[in-house]
């Protein structure tokens, strides 16, 4: 599995096509969930993802304090399907984690994550913080993971 990490201004043609085809794979046509995937914070965000064979396996967002939450956020979490055995939700979650802690130096991270997910992050640190509320016609809880 390769694993990149770049900003948006970084990324290849080729490799912004693939994490929107991804991206569209998982959340609009899997998901049946119309939206408009595109919302202007890719432009500002770090991109991270894993690859395997030419293929994106997992990926995910990391968005700047201050833009979608006060707090640096992650989003856009997937992996795609021939993927999802592997465990790489977990470990995408991780290395973003400790990109935020450790490279950043932030402390406290802010989700939108899908309620079905709210014990997987619950036990990556995130507590909710949020009533249940639609998002793009998903259920979600907005969570946050405090730093020390």
């Amino acid at each position: 599995m390769k694993w990149t990490v770049k900003k948006f201004g970084e990324l290849t043609p080729v490799e912004v096509y693939d994490i929107l085809r991804a991206r569209c794979d998982v959340f609009i046509v899997e998901q049946n969930c119309p939206y408009s995937d595109p919302d202007g914070l890719d432009l500002l965000s770090t991109h991270m993802f894993a690859e395997r064979d030419g293929e994106i396996a997992a990926y995910c967002r990391i968005t700047p304090k201050g833009t979608r939450f006060p707090e640096t956020s992650i989003g856009r979490l997937i992996t795609t399907k021939k993927f999802r055995p592997a465990g790489l939700g977990r470990e995408i979650m991780e290395r973003a984690i400790d990109i935020i802690t450790r490279d950043m130096r932030e402390t406290d991270i802010r989700i939108s994550g899908q309620a079905y997910l709210r014990a997987f992050y619950e036990s990556l640190g995130f507590a909710v913080t949020s009533e249940l509320y639609p998002e793009d016609g998903i259920p979600h809880y907005e969570m946050l993971r405090k730093g020390l």
